[in-house]
């Protein structure tokens, strides 16, 4: 049975057959077409932190395919102590094809996993946000085509974007460059797993934002308190102050450079206006890819025929 909880449980053979299925949906939805791949399937949402993108474009994927989708908080579910864990994990399995959890702790994932029997997908945890990332490379596939030899600075702060983008990027054969202040980079327990699962990881760090984009293909934002940080909000626009991407910040970047952001998007403090509203910008793109690589992801999950 396959499992979406890290990139790591995909090879890079399926990327490329996640990718390729939903381009072919893409430009089939564009066509106005919508073939029913997943009819009578039905993805369970199991969401502990609140959402736009992720909810909707899962729902939103499961429609167009022909599927249904059951949305559940943590609460609703039971997950803060009403039932174990193992049961509901057990419970859900038996009523849905898949579970998608947006949750707090990677761990709780793994250990929903163990007990289910029906594919799990990590919708987002406080340590990795795979869905992302497939999204982003996905993105820059279709802007570049072949991603080998392309270079991603991505600046700001090492959270759990950062950490599947890493994982990413190394997959596909792109080099990545963090810059962030001291005490906010990728961690070395994460790097040395990372480098061991990964072999042809490229990764650099610098504290220096005008270094990180000098050879950058694409620069990469997030904002710089996530969800469950709000308390340290004010310290960190202190620390990150001098990580903006601006206007003046691109322009030390080479001229094709484009701009990312996973979003929601803090303007003003990440990112200016004038770089996320700008022609470089992608951030409207990833928005939408989330819904078009949803479905390559759950047709791959739930053995959908694509082209049917």
């Amino acid at each position: 049975m396959k499992h979406f909880t890290t990139l790591l449980d995909v090879t890079p053979a399926d990327l490329d057959e996640i990718f390729d299925v939903s381009a072919d949906l893409k430009a089939k939805q564009r066509r106005g077409e919508r073939p029913a791949l997943l009819a009578g399937r039905v993805l369970a949402l199991l969401f502990e932190k609140p959402s736009l993108r992720t909810r909707v474009s899962f729902e939103a994927a499961m429609a167009h395919l022909g599927g249904t989708t059951t949305f559940l908080t943590g609460k609703e579910a039971g997950l803060g102590g009403r039932e174990a864990l193992c049961d509901v994990a057990r419970v859900l399995s038996r009523f849905a094809d898949a579970i998608a959890l947006r949750t707090f702790s990677q761990q709780l994932i793994e250990d929903f996993r163990g007990y289910a029997t029906s594919p799990i997908i990590n919708a987002l945890s406080d340590d990795l946000h795979p869905c992302q990332a497939l999204t982003d490379l996905f993105t820059l596939k279709e802007v570049f085509g072949d991603l080998a030899g392309r270079t991603l600075a991505y600046i700001g702060d090492g959270n759990n974007v950062a950490r599947s983008l890493a994982i990413g990027t190394g997959m596909v054969g792109m080099s990545m460059v963090v810059a962030a202040p001291p005490g906010f980079e990728l961690d070395r327990a994460f790097l040395s797993r990372l480098r061991r699962r990964v072999p042809a990881t490229n990764l650099t760090q610098t504290t220096d934002p005008l270094a990180a984009v000098a050879n950058a293909d694409v620069v990469y934002t997030d904002v710089w308190a996530s969800m469950g940080q709000e308390a340290e909000a004010d310290r960190r626009r202190q620390i990150f102050a001098a990580y903006q991407v601006s206007a003046a910040l691109l322009a030390h970047a080479p001229s094709g450079c484009r701009f990312m952001h996973d979003m929601p998007a803090r303007r003003g403090e990440e990112v200016t206006d004038e770089v996320l509203d700008g022609p470089q910008s992608l951030a409207f793109e990833q928005a939408e890819n989330r819904m078009h690589v949803a479905k390559g992801l759950l047709v791959w999950l739930l053995d959908g025929r694509a082209g049917a």
